[in-house]
């Protein structure tokens, strides 16, 4: 057996970082570009975004046109994300609504504190 032992040090793991989203200038123009008959790779060739994400920004804009059926187009995603972010801010208050009832209740003494599982 081999022991390693404790690490001298410590190395860090630095994560990519995410660059900011691309203007929806810069995007309109790619997908005309694209409406145009060049290529998503000449255009990730060209300029920044892979071949992917232009790909994506054509098929949501055809989604959001009516050409596809496919997904849901941008007006549903933003009716998404913010339907999930209030659930999300719901459940986080009915939580605190609801530890704080408890809390009154049991200074109250309304509710009996909970026994600890012996008998009296």
């Amino acid at each position: 057996m081999v022991d390693i032992g404790p690490f001298e040090e410590e190395q860090e793991v630095k994560m990519p970082r995410s660059r900011p989203p691309y203007p929806p200038a810069f995007r309109q123009q790619m997908i005309e570009l694209v409406r145009a008959g060049r290529t998503p790779w000449e255009l990730a060739q060209e300029f920044e975004p892979s071949v992917q994400t232009i790909v994506n920004w054509v098929a949501q804009a055809d989604r959001d046109a009516g050409v596809r059926q496919d997904g849901p187009t941008s007006t549903e995603q933003e009716e998404l994300r913010r339907l999930r972010h209030e659930n999300k801010r719901l459940r986080e208050e009915r939580e605190i609504l609801s530890k704080a009832a408890a809390w009154f209740a049991r200074e109250t003494e309304s509710v009996p504190p909970r026994s600890s599982g012996s008998s009296k």
